[in-house]
């Protein structure tokens, strides 16, 4: 609801008649739903502006155990417990896995971390926006840092295992926007129909 305006000599005088709704106040022209890539060009921009600072954790402050905890309920509440496979606190701490968390200044915006299956191959785990930091592109930075790190340690695939259920769909668009296509069960993983499989070479 926005009030109506009217100007007199050169002032501005606020009538109280209130209109229906804000569009009603506006050009036509400025009432148009803008188009997919106006709003997709608008969200670029806005995550170039936002600075992110991405470093190795080593999970002993409150805010990343905060957020593992968060992590691991969400997982659970869409799958039983046999097919959940987010990692805890001490599996992240184990030597072949390297875990990293994403700051901005002194907040916390997101996780993720490489897990090494031998000298060739990396599995992502534990890939987690802040909610309050939703659609800023948290995600899909950490996911370059990540591809980044694995070419510098000559890995020739990534893989990764997601939910199949419906929550888990913006995840999964997440991966195939950067290359990795569904595959088989990998590593130690078995057919799963709570598990969807995914891979990019490298």
């Amino acid at each position: 609801m926005v009030a109506a305006h009217t100007y007199h000599r050169g002032h501005l005088n606020v009538s109280p008649t209130i209109v229906g709704s804000a569009t009603d106040a506006l050009p036509v022209a400025l009432t148009c739903r803008p188009s997919a890539p106006v709003v997709q060009f608008a969200r670029r921009l806005q995550q170039r502006q936002v600075h992110m600072d991405i470093r190795v954790d080593d999970l002993s402050g409150p805010e990343i155990i905060h957020l593992l905890h968060e992590h691991l309920q969400s997982v659970a509440l869409h799958s039983p417990p046999e097919s959940v496979h987010a990692l805890d606190l001490e599996a992240l701490r184990k030597p072949d896995i390297t875990f990293w968390s994403v700051w901005q200044d002194a907040e916390l915006m997101g996780c993720g971390a490489i897990k090494e299956l031998d000298s060739r191959h990396g599995e992502i785990k534990s890939m987690r926006t802040a909610s309050l930091h939703l659609r800023k592109g948290v995600a899909a930075r950490l996911m370059r840092h990540i591809l980044e790190e694995a070419k510098r340690r000559s890995y020739e695939r990534l893989s990764l295992e997601t939910g199949s259920v419906d929550a888990f769909v913006p995840a999964r668009k997440l991966y195939a926007s950067f290359g990795f296509k569904p595959c088989g069960p990998f590593a130690n993983y078995v057919e799963d129909p709570y598990s969807v499989f995914m891979t990019r070479e490298m």
